[in-house]
């Protein structure tokens, strides 16, 4: 063995973050994570993954509703579409498919889960 014995970190360790999203992009699932408020694209680890990618989206109008329980597609259809039916009377436009955020790690109890459904819009 020999002295001294350095080290250094070769990424940082980031907390989970909250909301996990959801969409479906190109047939396939596209998952997000979004990072904490204090971190830039600058600041952030680059992935091990070459499958990761890190990038970072303009703002945007969203309608969002809000709902706990289980992530059950039927449930999620439920309130996508009391969702939609509020868009419409607003008479908004839907510009982008729907985001489906989730803020809860599966362990947390079904009545305590945090979901929201996000739908990009445009006001006419």
């Amino acid at each position: 063995m020999t002295a001294p014995v350095s080290q250094k970190p070769v990424s940082e360790k980031i907390a989970m973050t909250a909301p996990v999203s959801q969409a479906r992009e190109n047939g396939r699932w596209r998952i997000a994570f979004m990072m904490p408020s204090g971190y830039t694209m600058d600041t952030l680890s680059i992935p091990d993954d070459d499958r990761v990618m890190l990038r970072e989206e303009n703002e945007k109008n969203v309608a969002v509703i809000r709902y706990s329980g289980t992530w059950a597609k039927k449930r999620y259809d439920n309130y996508a579409t009391k969702l939609m039916d509020w868009i419409s009377k607003k008479g908004w436009k839907v510009v982008a498919d729907p985001v489906w955020a989730r803020y809860n790690p599966p362990f947390i109890p079904w009545f305590m889960r945090r979901n929201e459904i996000l739908i990009p819009v445009q006001s006419q």
